[in-house]
């Protein structure tokens, strides 16, 4: 099936050069294991992988939850890490045993649905995923401006340029993924480690402030009360802004995103690695105590240590809370310590969530031909989100409030998409306590998400923006690869491969047959018609061969061909595909090149509308088959001399 190709230019083959892992692996199953898989890293070390894109949230989330709730943020923060504990967390861990090979929640809804409504389904969530991770990039790269403007060694420099700064950051992120992104872990542990190193600092500093000034608890629970009249009336208004405090449960998609780096046991298999599994709980319960511990008392020494001035936008401590007591309470001198490993975790988290981009997209898009080959290779994709991050960034003027919602959206959906995929899985499971609790998760996730797009309409705009802007270009991509030859292999039974080497001794004639009745007189019949519409004498000999359509949204795939003896003398070749006309155009090529001899085909017109025909054939594999077939060969072989033989009557 080769074709002649003229070597690319040093441009397109720089650009073409590799393949991310997943892209080299998009022609095998969902669930199949990479095709070179590698060694592994202990967990607690892969927990700094998805760590940067977890922990690096501290940079922005108190401020958020101050403005979010104001003095009750210290509440609203326990409510939020009651739900990571009693939810994410549970639902997290099943997805790990579910999809133990970095495919997470996506990947489980997939399986559940088929044709065409599986595929917008998967493209939906995509768009959602895009949100989340491109959001990650062009947020954590505003937030690590803002620390960059904000440090008083530089913001009379640097300010007024945070818009510039952040597009130079996604540029820089870029850049290192077109040279080549090698391996992150060892980076990340020393990120994640002097990160929340100098955050155990900070924290002791602001708590010792807290203890030493009485004043600061009884003003804060003074003017608490005089908001709040009663503990129930506290309670519920942080469960109303508690959607406003999303961004904290990210990191948790991440972290099932990176499974197939942690180690695990010497007697893993790929079918179960279970000791994979058990320490990716490790590593998602590990990263969900830290966090919750971390997020517990930075919003407890924000709000009470910070004027609630200073968090509001243009304000010192906007996107910057933690930044703000290391400068004040540690001096200027430990403060621009901070705020470099601030800026390079933040970073960091943009190239955490570049990296998932890289292996999400390529392991659905090009698998449903709903991407141009360029896709499976990692710089054109690159480029691709690159500009997209500036478009990002450009819209929300650099601003990481106002990409706050955006970010939540993604982060809600994927969480919710996951509490429902797992409670799914115990019910087919029979675990009906699991698939209760899973229940209740998913409603809480549910409720959350609508809460927030309602409040925050941003959020799902642009999401619907990614989805939209997927869908289109899928279709379209779908649509310009319509008579491409993708099927990926051919295999004959022993009954097939003897069929096709008697024929081949004297001219090879295949009939394309649409199975019907199966009887006798069916293929007597079509033996006499095309006989007589072609004018071939009684002396050639033919082989039925006929297609059953599975999932037409399929895009390609291997082909199976079984051979059968029908009614004592009629041969058939049965084979099932996605799509009639492909199928048949590998059949007629594999034989071409396995008998040395040009294969010939014969087909019926099919009635109707040709506008019509190729929408069914374009959504259901069948309609036009005689044309298509042609079509199809025409682009997989270019040498008419060497091509297949298409007769129509």
């Amino acid at each position: 099936m080769a074709t002649t190709e003229h070597p690319p230019s040093r441009l397109r083959a720089w650009m073409l050069e590799g393949l991310s892992d997943m892209g080299k692996g998009v022609q095998q199953a969902p669930h199949a294991a990479p095709e070179h898989p590698h060694k592994g890293q202990r967990w607690w070390r892969v927990m700094c992988l998805t760590g940067v894109d977890y922990f690096s949230t501290l940079g922005y989330q108190p401020g958020i939850a101050a403005l979010a709730a104001g003095l009750l943020s210290p509440v609203a923060t326990l409510v939020l890490v009651l739900v990571t504990l009693a939810g994410a967390l549970p639902v997290y861990r099943r997805v790990a045993e579910e999809s133990p090979h970095g495919q997470g929640s996506i990947a489980m809804l997939e399986r559940l649905l088929s044709f065409w409504q599986g595929k917008l389904f998967v493209l939906t969530l995509l768009g959602f995923a895009a949100t989340d991770f491109l959001i990650t990039i062009t947020l954590s790269a505003a937030d690590a401006s803002t620390h960059l403007v904000e440090n008083p060694h530089l913001t009379g420099a640097l300010h007024g340029h945070q818009m510039l700064i952040t597009l130079v950051l996604l540029a820089l992120l870029g850049a290192v993924f077109l040279k080549g992104f090698l391996e992150a872990i060892g980076v990340a542990v020393g990120l994640v480690g002097v990160y929340l190193a100098l955050n155990v600092v900070v924290v002791i500093a602001g708590l010792w402030h807290v203890l030493t000034a009485e004043h600061v608890v009884t003003d804060w629970s003074a003017a608490l009360t005089a908001q709040h009249s009663s503990a129930f009336g506290m309670i519920g208004v942080a469960l109303l802004v508690f959607p406003k405090l999303a961004l904290g449960l990210s990191g948790f998609e991440t972290g099932v995103a990176v499974m197939p780096h942690v180690e695990g046991d010497a007697g893993d298999t790929e079918e179960r690695p279970t000791g994979r599994i058990r320490d990716t709980k490790k590593l998602l319960t590990t990263a969900a105590l830290i966090m919750s511990g971390f997020l517990i008392t930075t919003s407890f020494i924000t709000t009470l240590l910070i004027p609630a001035r200073e968090f509001q936008p243009g304000g010192k401590a906007n996107g910057r809370a933690l930044a703000y007591l290391a400068h004040h309470y540690l001096g200027n001198v430990f403060g621009t310590v901070y705020d470099a490993s601030t800026i390079a975790i933040l970073w960091f988290a943009g190239a955490s969530a570049m990296a998932g981009l890289l292996n999400l997209m390529p392991r659905y898009l090009p698998r449903y031909g709903m991407a141009p080959h360029w896709a499976r290779a990692v710089r054109p994709m690159v480029m691709v989100f690159t500009l997209i991050g500036f478009l990002v960034t450009w819209i929300f003027d650099a601003n990481v409030d106002k990409q706050g919602g955006a970010y939540a959206t993604g982060v809600l959906v994927l969480i919710s998409s996951a509490a429902i995929a797992v409670t799914i899985a115990s019910h087919k499971a029979g675990q009906r306590p699991w698939t209760i609790g899973f229940a209740v998760i998913s409603t809480v996730f549910l409720y959350t998400t609508v809460v927030n797009v309602i409040e925050r309409p941003d959020g799902v705009k642009i999401g619907a923006c990614f989805i939209a802007g997927i869908i289109l270009v899928s279709l379209l991509s779908r649509l310009a690869r319509a008579f491409e030859l993708r099927v990926t292999s051919v295999t004959l039974d022993p009954m097939a491969e003897r069929f096709v080497r008697d024929i081949a001794s004297r001219k090879i004639r295949f009939i394309a047959n649409e199975p019907d009745r199966r009887d006798k007189a069916e293929y007597r019949d079509k033996i006499e018609q095309i006989r007589a519409d072609n004018d071939i004498p009684d002396t050639e000999d033919f082989v039925f061969v006929e297609v059953t359509v599975t999932d037409p949204s399929e895009f390609e795939g291997g082909l199976k061909v079984r051979g059968e003896v029908l009614h004592g003398r009629y041969r058939v070749l049965s084979l099932e595909s996605s799509s009639i006309p492909n199928a048949l155009a590998a059949l007629l090529l594999h034989v071409r090149d396995t008998t040395g001899h040009t294969p010939h085909i014969y087909f019926e017109w099919t009635e109707g509308n040709p506008f019509h025909n190729f929408l069914r054939f374009f959504l259901f594999g069948q309609g036009e088959v005689a044309p298509v077939t042609r079509e199809v060969l025409r682009e997989a072989e270019p040498d008419p001399a060497k091509r297949p033989r298409v007769h129509t009557a």
